[in-house]
């Protein structure tokens, strides 16, 4: 790939030529698909590919020293920046510009989709794009360990936090309501939540005192799913298999009616599509192992088979979370990823709302 070899000479402190430059601009336009997402003409290719690159040196070293912590490759860095996350964070700054409130930018991905991570890069990016940007997660709206507990003796199925009804839906809205319209104070209150209280159960903890940003990216493994129609359960697919699996199912959908409101506050969403929803169970287990090899403690393969069940009998990906991403009202961009999360194919629908 040409642009792979131009950007490596550019990290070299190289400048690049006229002609080298028309050869990154003419390999973008001759990609439809990267030309429709990230509205590239030839009328605007020289001005983006240029502010592209004086991004790309402001941010490479920052996103590089993260993605090598991570052990990403040092092709997919290249790649995916050039490809991927400069754009996307360029799309979100002239999406920002379009509206005076703060932007809700919602991240959809299942278990092991690398919705942290791009959270994380993107963030990285807008920071130097001048953006006040913060991440939330829809983790940091758990209810209390004691408010679980509780909920567990009502209801023993809860026997893990993460499913519709393990949070506080009014917080989380209040929040965003804060963030979206910002009243005179200098600073907002962000909910946190420690997982690794309670052996592991998590409880929340002091909330974090942030200023009020340009855009916030809110992640999680269910953000934006709609409630289905009840007869999608009667042939539903494997894990679940019983009566009882089937009444769970149902009755977590009845709890999704509850987050429709907090859904109403996202501007945007991106959906973190695998190819196969099965990639979220090899991808747990490689997560565990790693973590039982550096001697910490880590669930087994069998363990692990388990708990992705449970949230598979929850909210099950083909059930919820195909229909969404076929959705165009309500996603604006859909990143498919491999087993190796290397993105395979991005599709951009129409903008969730008009600001």
């Amino acid at each position: 790939m040409q642009s792979i070899y131009l950007l490596e000479k550019f990290n070299q402190g190289l400048s690049l030529s006229s002609t080298e430059i028309e050869s990154l601009l003419q390999e973008d336009l001759q990609n439809n698909y990267f030309c429709n997402i990230f509205n590239l003409t030839p009328e605007n290719s020289i001005e983006k590919i240029k502010h592209r690159l004086n991004l790309w040196e402001k941010t490479y070293s920052l996103v590089n020293q993260y993605c090598q912590k991570l052990g990403f490759d040092s092709f997919d860095i290249l790649s995916f920046l050039w490809k991927l996350w400069l754009p996307l964070a360029i799309e979100l700054s002239e999406e920002k510009n379009k509206q005076k409130s703060t932007l809700i930018q919602g991240i959809l991905g299942g278990q092991g989709t690398g919705k942290t991570t791009l959270s994380h890069i993107l963030c990285l990016i807008l920071k130097q794009l001048d953006y006040q940007t913060i991440t939330i997660s829809i983790d940091d709206f758990y209810k209390t360990y004691h408010e679980r507990q509780k909920l567990k003796k009502i209801d023993p199925r809860f026997i893990w936090r993460g499913p519709p009804g393990t949070h506080d839906v009014e917080l989380a809205i209040n929040v965003l309501n804060q963030l979206k319209n910002p009243n005179n104070s200098d600073s907002i209150l962000i909910p946190r939540f420690d997982k690794s209280l309670w052996n592991g159960q998590g409880d929340r903890i002091e909330p974090e005192t942030m200023a009020h940003p340009d855009i916030v990216l809110f992640e999680g493994w269910f953000l934006g799913v709609r409630p289905i129609d009840k007869t999608h359960f009667n042939d539903a697919p494997l894990p679940i298999k019983t009566e009882e699996d089937k009444q769970f199912a149902k009755d977590i959908n009845e709890q999704l009616k509850a987050y429709l409101p907090l859904w109403e506050k996202l501007d945007r969403l991106i959906i973190l599509y695998p190819q196969d929803y099965h990639f979220s169970k090899q991808w747990r287990k490689q997560a565990e192992a790693k973590m039982r090899a550096s001697g910490k403690t880590g669930m087994n393969e069998q363990e692990v088979d388990k708990f992705v069940d449970y949230f598979w009998k929850a909210l099950h990906p083909q059930l919820f979370i195909t229909p969404l991403a076929k959705d165009p009202h309500l996603i604006d961009l859909v990143i498919t990823i491999d087993k190796n999360h290397r993105p395979q194919k991005i599709e951009k629908y129409l903008t969730m709302k008009s600001n």
